[in-house]
């Protein structure tokens, strides 16, 4: 178990590095190319190809990143309203569906990555291979899938307590929320 726990705290670290990085890196390509048009009436070819493969990376790495903290998208109007018996129901039956769903994206997106690869494309700007892009397509729905199989399991061994994700317990079981409607 505390390897477990070790390789999920490495897991997380790269995430964070990662995650925090590309933001980074989008907001001095995006920065640095609107500057550079304004001043010197030149933009960087590979410019907008860096801030591309940087959005797709943020985008697929951050899915494990946001099922892990609880916040990815959902619509939780009637989950809000339902009793406690329902809302652990559905923190049991969505984290699954979702899991299968990314499990099955992980598989096509491969299956999409390994035909890019065979295919020899390479980018226009960087002249890198195009699937370096498309890599972490698959590495992110597997770790999203991973994750949101993990908050399954988290709320199939707590019975007490409903989760949103490993690290966040349901806003709505929260004693310290005193504010009606304050939580989105």
């Amino acid at each position: 178990m505390k390897v477990f726990k070790a390789v999920d705290k490495i897991i997380l670290k790269i995430e964070e590095f990662i995650l925090s990085y590309a933001v980074i890196i989008i907001a001095l390509m995006v920065v640095g190319k609107a500057l550079s048009r304004a001043l010197f009436s030149y933009s960087p070819p590979f410019a907008d190809e860096v801030s591309q493969i940087a959005i797709v990376v943020a985008t697929f790495m951050g899915i494990s990143y946001a099922a892990r903290k609880g916040r990815h998208i959902s619509m939780s109007a009637f989950y809000d309203l339902a009793p406690f018996k329902v809302r652990k129901f559905l923190s049991i039956l969505i984290p699954f569906g979702t899991a299968a769903v990314l499990f099955v994206l992980a598989y096509y997106s491969s299956l999409y990555v390994q035909d890019v690869y065979e295919s020899g494309r390479v980018t226009s700007a960087l002249e890198m291979p195009a699937y370096y892009l498309y890599i972490f397509i698959p590495i992110g729905f597997l770790l999203g899938g991973i994750q949101f199989l993990r908050n399954m399991w988290i709320n199939i061994t707590n019975r007490d307590e409903v989760y949103l994700g490993t690290d966040v317990k349901d806003y709505n079981d929260d004693d310290t929320n005193d504010l009606e409607g304050t939580h989105l």
